[in-house]
């Protein structure tokens, strides 16, 4: 089996022949980024946390983060895609689905994420509009997904619904993309990660085997907290960390090259730029800080592991927010242009502040947290 280190150098190529020069049209097309994807699957990266005696690297969430910190700094889109699929391979370990993972691992699957509804928003824990019934012996699905990454591109999608038997919030399923009465609605045109293919999906009497249900019924919330989690916010974090560090990468080249001819001195001799350029790097050292503080605190099963796990992405999203408006100050009309590498990563950054769970709502789980409270239900 190839080794962590062998992976590095493998995205690492992929990233330079591949990922970054198609970025720029995945962005301006809103195209799904097919070709970048193939790329990483032929790497092996889809299988990274695939565990090794199932073909997969055996890599865990310290180096999915490194992969994602990677390819957020050069195509948000991409970044998300492997985001949604690193999280999905989370709930099919969990589950113990071999098969699937094998198929992950081989480079053949690419998974992803059905958890919004229109009718609760980013409340991911409440899918009160997608109902499972037995049914002449298979499970019924019927629903209206709000949003899915990937839709109509992803090989499976981990569904969620409401329990077939119980009072319990949520039940989770392995849905193929394949499956009778599954369809896509309208196509993605948003103000970024404009590549990653996020549509609505309903399911109109889906049919499923119940040996689809990964954990128990009315597990799903159980195994998503515990397993799922984790994985979309430290991975959302970390594409977070990775735009911040092209931020400030791409205004420190900027302020080299750009002169102002009339003091015979370029912008990087100027106090103010120089100032800006500081606060990018430091933001975006922060934010890479509290994630490997967090990654460390898992590892480590410390008592802080889940306050941490829930600040990184309202933390880094918020940064990266910040962190885009003083790239795009510092580098004035050049950035603002519509070829600029920053103005593309300015409206990347603007995603992690409205995606589900929303910084609001961790903001709620934080505070849950700090006064002792449980992280969902009536506070009271």
């Amino acid at each position: 089996m190839p080794s962590q280190r062998s992976y590095a150098h493998a995205l690492d190529r992929v990233i330079r022949d591949v990922v970054e020069p198609g970025a720029a049209e995945v962005d301006a097309a809103g195209a799904f980024p097919r070709t970048q994807l193939s790329a990483l699957a032929q790497a092996g990266l889809l299988g990274l946390t695939v565990p090794a005696d199932l073909g997969g690297a055996g890599g865990g969430l310290r180096e999915a983060a490194a992969v994602i910190r990677e390819l957020g700094a050069v195509c948000g889109s991409t970044a998300m895609v492997m985001t949604m699929h690193y999280s999905a391979t989370s709930a099919l370990v969990s589950a113990g689905d071999k098969q699937t993972l094998t198929e992950i691992a081989a480079g053949r699957h690419l998974s992803t994420l059905a958890f919004s509804e229109s009718g609760s928003r980013s409340h991911f824990w409440a899918p009160l509009g997608t109902v499972a019934r037995q049914d002449d012996g298979t499970v019924r699905l019927d629903a209206h997904k709000s949003w899915v990454t990937s839709a109509g591109q992803a090989d499976s999608y981990v569904w969620s619904s409401r329990p077939l038997a119980g009072e319990r919030p949520m039940t989770l399923w392995l849905v193929p993309s394949g499956a009778e009465g599954l369809t896509v609605s309208g196509v993605f045109d948003g103000l970024g990660l404009r590549g990653n293919a996020s549509a609505p999906m309903t399911a109109s009497g889906v049919r499923v085997p119940r040996t689809s249900m990964l954990a128990a019924d009315g597990g799903g919330l159980d195994l998503a907290m515990a397993a799922v989690l984790p994985v979309f916010l430290i991975c959302s974090a970390a594409m977070c960390a990775g735009l911040m560090s092209r931020l400030a990468s791409e205004t420190a080249a900027h302020l080299q090259r750009t002169r102002l001819e009339h003091l015979g001195q370029s912008l990087a001799q100027q106090g103010q730029p120089r100032a800006q350029l500081a606060r990018l790097r430091i933001e975006a050292d922060r934010s890479w800080g509290l994630i490997q503080d967090a990654l460390s605190a898992i590892e480590q099963d410390r008592a802080d592991a889940q306050l941490l796990v829930l600040e990184v992405k309202a933390a880094a999203g918020e940064a990266a927010a910040d962190a885009a408006d003083l790239a795009l100050r510092a580098g004035g009309g050049a950035a603002f242009r519509k070829e600029s590498v920053v103005e593309r990563l300015f409206r990347d950054s603007r995603a992690a502040r409205v995606m589900a769970p929303t910084t609001d709502a961790l903001y709620d789980f934080i505070g849950r947290a700090l006064c002792g409270l449980p992280l969902l239900g009536d506070p009271a």
